[in-house]
């Protein structure tokens, strides 16, 4: 067995930058103080605000220390919600009724057809607001495509010849399925999840902007970027700052998501 010459440091690389936005969203509510500062708009960094105000004359320290617990929870629910339902239904189309498998496609593919940002502005424009609805409605919008990469790692060649071998073993057909398949797809679907947390970010930013699931006044990192975003050049720090936590937070994901596959393929070689 060789021990795989970049899974280590990938990993590890991987663990910091995820554990950063991680335990600040963990710890960092604990160790902030009030928000509020008398200062004044979009003041430069100094000894009583060390990264500077907002445009709204807040702490952006205090601001990034209190405002990844809901970005953070809000898209790992969206993203774990999609997974749950997506991969079972792509499951049950591997080796089912064939026209059942078809119809679901296309109701999918219907779905797949809909701008992720028209969808939340239909949705803002309704007066259907909250968390609950934006989870929600992320985890649908990513169901065609969660179910596209599943299916088509459930249709390897490998697992379809596995899965009649179950079967004439007597193995029934849904417990070789969920099993034996579920657990050969985790690897690529680890890898779609890494990728999917960016685009998953991207629209709980854009839909808390919108006013859809937070208020513009929140805390949270993504709303931060979108409101102090016309004053990049005069008070960098109030963008870099929450940017730079979401950045470390994707990158984060997938070189730990890399590093664990890269092991997982060497250990088999």
């Amino acid at each position: 067995m060789k021990r795989s010459a970049t899974g280590g440091p990938i990993a590890a690389a991987g663990w910091v930058l995820l554990g950063v936005p991680l335990l600040t969203a963990l710890i960092g509510p604990l160790l902030a103080g009030p928000a509020s500062s008398d200062a004044g708009a979009l003041h430069s960094p100094g000894a009583d605000h060390p990264l500077g105000t907002d445009e709204l004359g807040r702490d952006v320290l205090t601001l990034a220390l209190g405002g990844g617990t809901s970005i953070v929870t809000m898209t790992g629910a969206a993203l774990l919600l999609s997974y749950l339902i997506g991969v079972p239904l792509a499951l049950l189309t591997v080796g089912g009724r064939q026209w059942a498998s078809r119809l679901l496609l296309r109701l999918l593919d219907s779905l797949l057809a809909l701008p992720g940002l028209l969808v939340l502005l239909v949705l803002a424009a309704t007066g259907r607001r909250g968390t609950g609805t934006l989870v929600i409605a992320i985890a649908v919008l990513q169901l065609p495509a969660v179910v596209r990469i599943a299916q088509g790692a459930a249709l390897a060649p490998g697992c379809g010849t596995a899965l009649e071998a179950m079967t004439m073993q007597g193995e029934s057909r849904p417990r070789a399925r969920f099993i034996y398949i579920g657990r050969s797809i985790l690897g690529p679907v680890a890898v779609d999840a890494g990728t999917r947390l960016n685009l998953v970010l991207y629209l709980m930013a854009s839909a808390n902007f919108l006013g859809l699931g937070l208020s513009s006044t929140a805390t949270d990192w993504a709303v931060l970027v979108e409101l102090n975003r016309d004053a990049l050049f005069v008070q960098p720090w109030a963008v870099l700052a929450p940017a730079m936590l979401l950045v470390s937070l994707c990158a984060g994901v997938n070189l730990v998501v890399d590093g664990a596959l890269s092991r997982r393929r060497t250990v088999r070689t």
